[in-house]
């Protein structure tokens, strides 16, 4: 047993911790949790727990339903709403198979492969999400039968004693005590809208942070008496919620993105890592995008991107190169804005850093950065700038998906084949669906 199991193990003696969540994710990023008694922990460490696979959607087949779970112990924590009868506490678990082998079906493993490939090629992946969330006055539509945001403000709007200031500051308390570090929290544009951004990690513990910022959010929430949803986009007229990521790559403690000799400081690198998250975008929407509703946000208005296209401190473009700090080698960085704030972190920074990756790779060309808003641009223009359009739904984008060799060999064939099968029975089961707006249009007219 080594020496963060060890620590584990004491801390759960010393704080009295009565139940210790294992911590999963099935291949859409849904939360899985199973509670596990104190004097499990150690077999846990060296056997793993074995469940059954064939029940969580995605895994296995019946016949191959055996599964372990083996708990991270860098990843334990203690979860702070849950004193009341003893301290609870979490780790996140890789899924193995009874040869204690890497299970092919685990989202969390995806991105392993990816991060030693880039450790292969010398790089750390460091990611900085910014993610937005409606906060609502509960889960049940009101009687206009849209979702009820807690107030109207809009964005940095400051509300004294305004119920998503309190929610703020509570969540990013609690957060702060999980160890999980928030750079700042504001209200949104839109009614009830609001983003907190965490602060920069490798990409498996952002992975992670991620999977349990919506627990932490979602608990706050509970906590007074209202509702939080990562919903893509919950209003028609208002924003959608995005989780735009900052990506940057090390070399040792140099910044491979950055380059003091370029207008930009921009390194090739940093443009070769574009142009693969430009290649790879079209293909990769099915998980950057991975619900039907996702789709109204990226072609619903506000700053969702809808065109293939990068450019420096545009906001309208798919990737954007910051300027905060254009001379501080430590912060060049590359922010992808085409994620859902509901997308699976694991797939989607597994498929990302893959593409940038590629792009450097085979040394992939960046076209000429877009400078104006892209979304206002004529068809025409468009078309001549090469500014081609992401999927328009959920079915254009799974077909992308499944003739891509590329998002197939990055996610492996189980979690490929699981993911397609799961998000062609949505579009299935939405494409029979009989909507509000067409009882409103063709009920009375036809």
């Amino acid at each position: 047993m080594d020496r963060q199991q060890d620590a584990v193990l004491r801390t759960i003696e010393d704080r009295d911790v009565r139940f210790v969540r294992l911590w999963f994710t099935d291949v859409v990023g849904t939360l899985k949790s199973v509670a596990l008694a104190p004097a499990e922990v150690e077999s846990a460490f060296t056997e793993g727990l074995g469940f059954d696979g064939s029940s969580i959607d995605g895994y296995t087949r019946i016949s191959e339903s055996d599964m372990l779970l083996q708990p991270d112990p860098a990843t334990f924590t203690i979860l702070p709403w849950r004193g009341e009868q003893g301290q609870t506490s979490r780790m996140f678990c890789d899924l193995l198979t009874p040869d204690g082998a890497p299970a092919p079906a685990d989202p969390r493993h995806a991105l392993r492969r990816v991060l030693e490939k880039a450790s292969d090629m010398g790089f750390s992946c460091y990611t900085h999400p910014e993610i937005e969330f409606y906060l609502l006055k509960s889960s049940e539509l009101g009687p206009d039968g849209q979702p009820q945001p807690v107030d109207t403000a809009g964005y940095f709007d400051h509300v004294p004693g305004g119920e998503a200031q309190d929610f703020r500051r509570d969540a990013v308390t609690m957060l702060e005590e999980m160890g999980i570090s928030v750079e700042f929290s504001h209200h949104e544009n839109g009614p009830g809208q609001n983003e907190i951004d965490l602060r920069a990690a490798d990409a498996l513990t952002t992975a992670d942070n991620i999977m349990t910022f919506r627990t932490v959010v979602k608990e706050v929430a509970a906590q007074q008496g209202s509702y939080a949803t990562f919903m893509p986009k919950p209003f028609a007229l208002h924003p959608g919620s995005g989780m735009h990521t900052h990506f940057s790559l090390f070399e040792g403690d140099a910044n491979a993105f950055y380059d003091p000799a370029d207008e930009f400081r921009l390194s090739k690198t940093g443009r070769s890592f574009i142009a693969g998250l430009l290649r790879h975008s079209e293909e990769i929407s099915a998980v950057t995008h991975q619900f039907v509703n996702s789709y109204k946000r990226l072609w619903g208005g506000g700053e969702a991107p809808s065109y293939v296209s990068w450019g420096h401190n545009n906001r309208s473009a798919l990737v954007r190169v910051p300027l905060y700090k254009p001379d501080k080698a430590g912060s060049a960085r590359i922010e992808y804005r085409g994620i859902d704030a509901s997308a699976n972190p694991y797939l989607t920074y597994a498929l990302l850093l893959a593409a940038g990756l590629k792009g450097i790779e085979e040394g992939y060309e960046l076209p000429e950065p877009a400078s104006d808003d892209v979304s206002a641009l004529s068809p025409h223009e468009r078309r001549v700038l090469g500014h081609t359009p992401l999927p328009g739904t959920l079915h254009d984008a799974l077909r992308l998906a499944e003739d891509s060799e590329f998002v197939a060999s990055v996610l492996g064939e189980h979690v490929f084949d699981a993911f397609l099968r799961h998000k062609r029975q949505e579009w299935d089961d939405y494409r029979v669906e009989v909507t509000p707006y067409e009882l409103r249009r063709y009920l009375s007219a036809l």
